[in-house]
Formats: structure tokens, C-alpha cells, sequence
């Protein structure tokens, strides 16, 4: 392209593009941010010095070694803003605040806020819910797509790719669940992809949820790849938004405790999932998946999906952003934490819609006030509350709450938490099930 063609994108162009950048390349200074930048957009003319200015007006620039605090602790989370969100299909009472590199993205009212007032009501992108609701789908006895225990209702549908092949215990509440679940059950059926069946029985047996969530979203971007490009670019970036914190990253931070990282679990784990969705084990295998995957997986979700760093980046996004039941929903996956949240999540539609999530306020709200949820155990002592936030690599928790206990220890909750050297919760924080 001549240079009588190149332009000078908007501020607020700019900015989203730079946001976009920083979150797909957290590591790379503001000389090589730009580079890419330019190349990304080959027919815009920008100078290193207004990207320079904009990334730390953004607080967007890297303070000290790639991926630390500026005090040079250790590694933690990154996150992004997906552009062109669309919050009014969830509510009006909330809009989406980027507050600088190290806090990332969060959630502020957009109005005032009553006590015990419906914030908004959401269904997840995927679903790996908890083991005993797994096992009921499995059983044929929980709706695979919401996982609401199924009755003797006339609605209720079997998954159609029995019919080709090798039978699948999956059950829908209706058609509707049936249809929705198309945008991962083809993947990870028994009848249709095989291939994948291995993955998830070694999810289960490690009762790893992050293994399982990352299937889950891995066979939602792939199939949504093949079947409409509108939608595949909506769920890459909701994916690549996403706060992330690799494995290996998280073991540098400290989060195993006095466990070492079980890299040959980890090792084991990637194989079996290269195998579900890119190379199966055998001729009959990959021909199933040949039949879901017709058009070849593009450079960008290759590399960001199957290479083994990005597996275990893929891994810590799962384990951070999961609601506590195992569900990973859109608008939820932006709320920061506090020890003295302002807001609470409900699983409320039980017999209808299981994993549908309700957000209501614990308390008033104010207009601009941000909004929290706990990502620990509210009820628990400073310590124990501040090793579990630092467990995730999220740094030593400075909520309002924490700093007035430690200037005034006599207001702590003494609770006792439960013993660090548990032998179960060391080889899950090992495995990073947890």
C-alpha cells in the first residue's frame, strides 16, 4: 500500500487496538508492541511515540521483567477487553471499566444498585459443571447441555449422533438444549468424535475441572470455526480476553505450596488432547473428526490452542475464570475480587436451567461503584484468605478488609482454614485441578 493511502487511526481506534495487543502479548515492550501494531495494520500511520503515550496513559506498559509486578514479585494474571461486547443482552446496570496492566478489566455499576436487586441473569459460554452433576449426564439422567436432572418429560431428547456409530448417553431437557449443545457436544460425543473420549475419562479421573472446561471451550472455538465466521471471532475473543496465568507461571509464583508441579500429569494430559482434536490415534478416529473439522484450523487458533505452552496457558485460564460449580460465563469473568463482596451469584433456576447464574447485590450500590465478588472463602482469617488469593497468583490481597485487619489485627476473623499439608489438596495443586 502507497503512503498516500495509510491514515491516522482515532484515539479511541487506537486505543481498542493497542488494548487488543497488550492482551494477546503480555511480555512484549513498547518498540515490538508497535512493531506488530503496524503490521496488524498495514494501512495506518503511527509513530512509537503516541504508542508509547497511549500504553501508559493505559497503564498498558510493562514496569519491569516480562509478566512481574513493578516490584518484581512474581508472575501474575493478565486479562483484556473484548471489543464490540454487547452488555445490554445481559443488562443496563453494569458497564465494563479497564483500570490499568496489572488489575486489568472490571465490572462498575452503571446506576444506582439495591440491596437484594437482580443485577442480571446469564447462561454459561461452556460447562464443566461439578463431578456429581457430570457423572448424572453421563448416566443419561442430566440434561448435557445445562445439566438440569431430567424427568420423564415427553420434551426430553436423545443426542442425534447415536445413530452414526457407537452409542452417546447424552440427554436434553428439550430441543432447544439439543440445538444449543451443537456448539460443543459434537466434539466430545462418544458417537462422533471418539477421539475425545480418552481427554475426558482422564478429566474424571483426576476430577481435573480445568482439563475438562478447557475441552469444553477448545470444541466451542473449533466448531464454531467451521460453522460461522461471525460467531467464531465473537468466541476468539471472548477466549483471548480472558485472564490468564500459565501453569508454569503459576508454579514460579508460588501456588503449589510445598507441592511440586506434576508435569508428566501435565505432559500426559496434552497428548490425549492433541489426539481429541487435531491428530486421533487411529484411521477410523480421524476420519470422524475429519467429518466435524472440514475446513483446517486457522495459523492463530493452532498455535494458541495445540502448542504445549499454550496448553498450559489455556489450563490457568480455565482454572481463573471457572464459577465455583464449573461454569465459565461471559460477564461474570469480569468481576474482581474483595473480601467484602457487594455481590452474590446464585444458581436460582434449578428445575429449568441449572447453570443459569443470577448476580444480585448483597448490599446498596452506587452509581460508578465497582463490583466484587470473593474469589476465597469470605469467612475465613487474613492469613488463610490472602494464601488463597495468592495461590492463584492474583498478589497479596489489599481489599479494604485486608488492610484494616492487618493495621488492626484484634478485628480479624481468627476462623482456622483447613491444614496446608493436606495430602488430597497437594496432589490437586500439583495436577492444577484446583
Amino acid at each position: 500500500m502507497s503512503s498516500a493511502a495509510a491514515v491516522s487511526p482515532q484515539e479511541d481506534e487506537l486505543k481498542a487496538a493497542l488494548r487488543e495487543l497488550r492482551s494477546q502479548n503480555p511480555t512484549l515492550g513498547i518498540a515490538k508492541l508497535h512493531a506488530r501494531l503496524l503490521s496488524d495494520h498495514p494501512h495506518w500511520t503511527v509513530s512509537e511515540k503516541r504508542t508509547r503515550k497511549i500504553l501508559q496513559n493505559e497503564g498498558l506498559v510493562l514496569s519491569a521483567a516480562s509478566g512481574k509486578t513493578a516490584n518484581g514479585d512474581a508472575p501474575y494474571p493478565s486479562s483484556g477487553v473484548i471489543d464490540g461486547l454487547d452488555i445490554s443482552k445481559w443488562t443496563s446496570k453494569v458497564h465494563v471499566k479497564y483500570f490499568n496492566q496489572l488489575k486489568g478489566k472490571g465490572l462498575v455499576a452503571a446506576e444506582k444498585i439495591a440491596e437484594g436487586e437482580i443485577v442480571w441473569k446469564e447462561d454459561p459460554f461452556i460447562l464443566a459443571p461439578e463431578w456429581s452433576l457430570y457423572d448424572l449426564q453421563t448416566s443419561s439422567v442430566a440434561c448435557m447441555h445445562c445439566s438440569t436432572p431430567l424427568n420423564n418429560s415427553a420434551l426430553t431428547v436423545p443426542c442425534s449422533g447415536s445413530a452414526k456409530g457407537p452409542s452417546c448417553p447424552a440427554r436434553f431437557c428439550n430441543r432447544l438444549c439439543l440445538s444449543r449443545a451443537a456448539r460443543t457436544h459434537p466434539l466430545l460425543c462418544p458417537a462422533q468424535n471418539p477421539a475425545a473420549m480418552p481427554l475426558l475419562e482422564y478429566a474424571r479421573r483426576h476430577e481435573w475441572m480445568a482439563l475438562h472446561a478447557l475441552a469444553q471451550c477448545t470444541a466451542r472455538v473449533l466448531l464454531a470455526e467451521q460453522q460461522d465466521e461471525a460467531a467464531f471471532r465473537a468466541d476468539w475473543a471472548v477466549v483471548r480476553a480472558l485472564a490468564q496465568l500459565g501453569m508454569e507461571d503459576r508454579a514460579k509464583g508460588g501456588w503449589l505450596g510445598n507441592a511440586e508441579p506434576d508435569r508428566e500429569t501435565w505432559k500426559q494430559a496434552h497428548g490425549l488432547f492433541v489426539r481429541a482434536f487435531k491428530d486421533p490415534a487411529t484411521e477410523p478416529e480421524r476420519k470422524r473428526l475429519a467429518r466435524l473439522l472440514r475446513k483446517p484450523t486457522r495459523k492463530e487458533v493452532a498455535d494458541e490452542v495445540f502448542d504445549y505452552d499454550a496448553f498450559l496457558r489455556g489450563l490457568g485460564r480455565m482454572s481463573l475464570n471457572l464459577e465455583a460449580h464449573g461454569g465459565l460465563y461471559v460477564l461474570h469473568s469480569h468481576i474482581n475480587h474483595s473480601c467484602t463482596p457487594n455481590l452474590s451469584v446464585r444458581h436460582l433456576d434449578q428445575r429449568t436451567a441449572l447453570s443459569r447464574i443470577t448476580v444480585i447485590a448483597r448490599r446498596d450500590i452506587e452509581a460508578g461503584e465497582e463490583l466484587f465478588i470473593s474469589y476465597v472463602n469470605p469467612d475465613q482469617s487474613l492469613e488463610a484468605r490472602r494464601r488463597g488469593l495468592l495461590e492463584w497468583g492474583f498478589g497479596m490481597c489489599q481489599c479494604p478488609r485486608c488492610v484494616m485487619e492487618e493495621q488492626d489485627p484484634t478485628r480479624q476473623n481468627l476462623a482456622k482454614s483447613a491444614p496446608p499439608d493436606d495430602l488430597e489438596q497437594e496432589l490437586k495443586a500439583g495436577l492444577g485441578v484446583m
